[in-house]
């Protein structure tokens, strides 16, 4: 009866592991060049900022990767699971205001960054606060 309840405790313990929120955050883009032509199978360099506040505000996180880019010029990317260059995306407080991201391309898959866009994240991140939330 012991080992009984010993592996139900050990079960329980693994699925509240399971049952956290991942701290990474889906993101997609189409990469273009300067002539709006798609830039297909091809690796691009690219850094990811959260700023927060507005699209120019302090960055609380950056990271970069480097995707290979699908025949429709379509990168897709796990943001908190790149190369961090500064800050934690677990310690990111989604509650405190608007957060942005900012992303920044080489073309040619290094850390040169020519293309630079910026917009507001809007529900994503708040699924991330409220899975630290303490209930009520």
């Amino acid at each position: 009866m012991k080992k009984i309840y010993t592996l139900i405790t050990i079960l329980l313990l693994n699925m509240a592991a399971f049952a956290q929120a991942p701290q990474k955050m889906s993101y997609q883009a189409v990469v273009r060049d300067a002539a709006n032509g798609l830039i297909a199978n091809q690796m691009v360099g690219m850094q990811i900022s959260i700023l927060q506040g507005s699209d120019t505000g302090t960055p609380v996180y950056v990271e970069t990767q480097t995707p290979t880019t699908n025949a429709n010029g379509l990168a897709s990317l796990e943001i908190g699971t790149g190369n961090i260059v500064s800050g934690t995306f677990a310690s990111i407080d989604w509650s405190t205001g608007t957060y942005y991201i900012k992303t920044e391309t080489d073309l040619a898959g290094g850390n040169t960054y020519t293309i630079s866009g910026a917009s507001q994240l809007l529900s994503v991140p708040y699924a991330l606060y409220a899975g630290g939330s303490n209930g009520g």
